[in-house]
């Protein structure tokens, strides 16, 4: 064997072993990457390469860098939590994040400190929980989106509880999640019914002594003319009549207006049951078409979902609709659009909107208060009615607005 060819097997194999040996390095770096990731991954720190042989020293040293890195970041990011959670512990609105994804779907991924204090639970993992408290408060935590507060009231060891839900959806670690905000707002709901029922008050007290004073001074007056010898030999009949009549004609008037008070505290309870929408516009465009043609007016509709069924008493909607476009024309509307659709929270929602004159800034707030009216011949329980009658509903009627454009009234229905 030639010299050539000696030198030739010698490189040979140092290649072989060098690659060999590469094999073998890489091979021990996969493994080493593997271990790290994996407990990484398993949130197990507790780990460190040695860095005394001189074999893999520096990458050794890279990756006990990268592991102390890494411990440090986590580190700030458990702090952060932690201020960040004792910060929402702090603030008085109830903060409850709750887990959206099939698997794990209404499982309470956080809550704050107020959120459980209001719920009275001392720890809150899923939803189903609230059910022992009130089922309708489970289900408000269920239907609340951003698009609808949910309003839940029940009673506990410390009485009667109002609290108001809102909510947004978001996404947290891959997952759906949605974020609910509640607030008690037990006090201001009793502030709320006081400052009304003080408005009732006023406006029955005004309608009564407006009635009753008239007729108490006539009466007074009569009857001075009648113990009177000399008043009553001369006394004018048809005069004495005249004020008989008054009084019986205002009489009449507060025996009207106390009927009108009670229809409005009696709203029978409703005999729902289910129908299309545009059944029940047809029905009331039809009871106003009358009303509409003396007016020049048109009541138009428009859904924006097909086929929209309701489950609800058709007759004592068909007065709501029936008294929101009549309202309309006597605001001189000559354009009323009804429009119907389901939006995303499967919640049907009815407009009623018109081009007639605005509601002022100061009646706004006072519409739906019993008997307020700004119409001559008006009783003022129209609003006031419809509210209760869609209260009843386990639904809503508000204005969303009303400018020189257009007024809108909004019905929900949950």
């Amino acid at each position: 064997m030639d010299t050539s060819t000696v030198i030739l097997i010698a490189l040979a194999s140092a290649l072989v072993a060098a690659l060999i040996s590469r094999v073998y390095s890489l091979g021990k770096i996969h493994r080493k990457l593997n271990y790290m990731l994996d407990a990484l991954e398993d949130k197990e720190t507790n780990f460190h390469f040695s860095e005394e042989k001189f074999w893999h020293r520096r990458f050794n040293r890279t990756l006990n860098r990268i592991h102390i890195l890494y411990d440090r970041e986590r580190q700030e990011i458990a702090e952060q939590e932690q201020y960040y959670g004792q910060m929402l512990d702090q603030v008085r609105t109830g903060i409850v994040v709750i887990d959206l994804s099939r698997k794990r779907e209404g499982q309470v991924i956080y809550s704050n400190a107020s959120a459980r204090n209001l719920l009275g639970l001392a720890t809150f993992s899923h939803i189903r929980q609230l059910g022992n408290i009130h089922q309708e408060l489970e289900n408000a935590f269920w239907e609340v989106s951003s698009a609808h507060e949910q309003r839940n009231s029940y009673y506990n060891e410390r009485g009667k509880i109002t609290l108001s839900l809102t909510a947004s959806e978001a996404m947290l670690q891959a997952k759906q999640v949605k974020i609910v905000a509640l607030n008690d707002i037990t006090g201001e709901m009793a502030h709320n019914e006081e400052l009304s029922w003080n408005k009732l008050i006023r406006v029955l007290t005004h309608e009564i002594m407006n009635t009753v004073t008239p007729i108490a001074s006539l009466s007074h007056t009569l009857s001075q003319e009648l113990d009177s010898e000399t008043s009553a030999r001369s006394l004018d009949w048809k005069e004495l009549k005249l004020g008989l009549d008054t009084i019986a004609s205002s009489s009449d008037g507060l025996i009207k207006f106390v009927n009108t008070y009670r229809s409005l505290t009696r709203v029978s309870a409703p005999v729902k049951k289910a129908f299309f929408v545009r059944e029940l516009i047809e029905k009331v465009q039809q009871l106003t078409r009358e009303s509409l043609h003396q007016a020049g007016a048109v009541c138009s509709y428009v859904e924006k979902s097909e086929d929209i069924l309701l489950y609800a008493d058709a007759d004592q909607l068909s007065q709501v609709f029936v008294n929101l476009v009549k309202n309309a024309l006597q605001a001189g509307a000559t354009k009323i659009e009804i429009t119907a659709e389901i939006d995303y929270a499967e919640t049907v929602v009815i407009t009623v909107s018109n081009n007639g004159r605005p509601i002022s800034a100061e009646s706004q707030e006072e519409i739906f208060v019993p008997f307020y009216t700004t119409k001559p011949e008006g009783t003022g329980i129209g609003l006031s009615l419809s509210r209760q009658i869609m209260r009843l509903h386990n639904g809503t009627l508000t204005l969303g607005r009303s400018d020189k454009r257009m007024t809108t009234f909004v019905l929900h229905f949950r």
